[in-house]
């Protein structure tokens, strides 16, 4: 075996050692064995890329009270052949059971029918998972048979696909030559995909398996917003595939959207999860913060709307309490783009824009998840006040452009209405302004 002291093994080793550290097992399986006996990770042939050992030894320790034919009905579904779907049906469609576990029909030892769901990936505790990276990984398609730098495994199913270029070499050439040919070639890899990072080593990005290359993302910063940011690949594998923070991304920022070219994945970026996280922080320490859970200042066409999805969406899976989100624009037009979001998302599975002050009081006093409105609805005649609507502390108003001087009065009717309500803002320039009064409604910048 000679040494190979090309660059690629310049990258790839340091990357290597920092998923050790990150106390992932690490093998390289350049001469993996494979076949119906003896095959190193038990795969029968290079064409499965699931590891069906670490699956179901998993799925063992997850569910120890099923038997083991649910097990098995789960590891087919999981496993069975999807390419007559397009690739991101497909992931969609894997993804669904990873996130909410895969429902299965079986005979107990009564031979009585059961229904049962069967958890794959412990969303709780991520120590409680296998993490397992894959270095020079062969996985053949229909025709041709490829060999992959880095792949990451959770619970034996191939999340993670890296692809590593010479230190010098522009990794724009990973996207666009080794990265699309993998797509083409070996399909059946993308199907279980949560994310795919670029690098040559100082350089490094971060997208889905639909994004276009404009939209992979560089990942500064691990911790924090105050961070000084530093781009290369160990900022990125530290801030992006520590196991906490991995789990984290998979299951709480991930959205399929639909769009005209047909459905998209997005995945977060390095401030949205920082954001949102610092929310959610403020959220639990809602006492403190008297209901101001922050502002979020982003920059136009940093995917604000995303941002709200990914919060509520986590606030909703992950913060016991049956909760409402009320988001308030002042133009229509912002009105029916964040809610086209929501929708075009699954985020919002029901007709809830607000299509009158009436309207909307009744829609307060109903139950639902999401209310869109405008904040002129909170409008009052010449000398009226507002009417309490609801005492509850479980709504969330998420407010866009959360610094207008038209918010003075309406806000006033706002808090009127919602007394007991939660205040969280999202704005696409900064507050010099109302700086003051902004922060008195929602509190300190949870993202910059």
């Amino acid at each position: 075996m000679t040494t190979d002291y090309s660059e690629d093994t310049l990258v790839e080793q340091p990357a290597i050692m920092l998923f050790d550290e990150l106390d992932y097992d690490t093998a390289n399986c350049f001469y993996e064995k494979v076949g119906p006996n003896n095959s190193t990770l038990g795969r029968e042939s290079t064409e499965e890329v699931i590891l069906r050992p670490k699956l179901r030894s998993a799925l063992e320790k997850l569910n120890p009270d099923l038997q083991s034919d649910a097990l098995e009905l789960a590891i087919e579904e999981l496993s069975r052949d999807r390419s007559a779907m397009s690739p991101v049906q497909a992931n969609r469609e894997v993804y669904k059971l990873l996130k909410d576990g895969v429902k299965v029909t079986f005979q107990n030892d009564d031979g009585e029918e059961v229904d049962e769901t069967v958890r794959i990936i412990d969303w709780t505790d991520s120590t409680n998972n296998d993490f397992f990276l894959a270095s020079q990984f062969w996985v053949s398609g229909g025709v041709y048979k490829r060999r992959a730098d880095l792949i990451g495994f959770i619970n034996g199913l191939p999340l993670i696909f890296i692809e590593l270029k010479k230190s010098h070499g522009k990794i724009e050439h990973a996207y666009k030559h080794n990265l699309k040919d993998y797509k083409k070639t070996v399909p059946q890899l993308f199907w279980y995909n949560a994310l795919i990072i670029l690098s040559n080593g100082s350089q490094a990005k971060v997208g889905s398996m639909t994004a276009g290359w404009e939209h992979f993302a560089d990942w500064k910063r691990i911790n924090s917003e105050g961070e000084t940011g530093v781009i290369s690949l160990e900022t990125l594998i530290r801030g992006v595939c520590e196991k906490s923070r991995l789990i984290d991304l998979i299951e709480n920022f991930t959205l399929f959207e639909e769009s005209k070219g047909g459905a998209v994945k997005v995945t977060g970026k390095n401030h949205q999860y920082l954001g949102v996280n610092n929310a959610m922080d403020a959220l639990e320490q809602v006492k403190k913060n008297k209901g101001r859970l922050g502002v979020f200042w982003h920059t136009q066409g940093s995917g604000k709307s995303f941002s709200m999805a990914f919060f509520s969406q986590k606030v909703l899976r992950k913060m016991t309490g049956n909760w409402t989100f009320l988001v308030l624009t002042d133009r229509n037009d912002l009105d029916k783009q964040i809610y086209k979001t929501f929708a075009n998302t699954n985020v919002v599975t029901e007709e809830c824009q607000a299509e009158s002050c009436e309207h909307l009081k009744q829609l307060l006093t109903e139950d639902h998840r999401f209310i869109f409105t405008l904040i002129q609805k909170f409008g009052v005649k010449p000398g009226e006040k507002f009417p309490v609507l609801s005492y509850r502390s479980d709504i969330i108003i998420m407010t866009d452009e959360a610094h207008r001087s038209q918010y003075d009065t309406f806000a006033l009717n706002l808090r009127n209405a919602l007394p007991n309500a939660l205040f969280i803002g999202f704005t696409g320039t900064p507050l010099m302004a109302g700086e003051e009064k902004t922060k008195e409604v929602f509190g300190d910048y949870v993202s910059i």
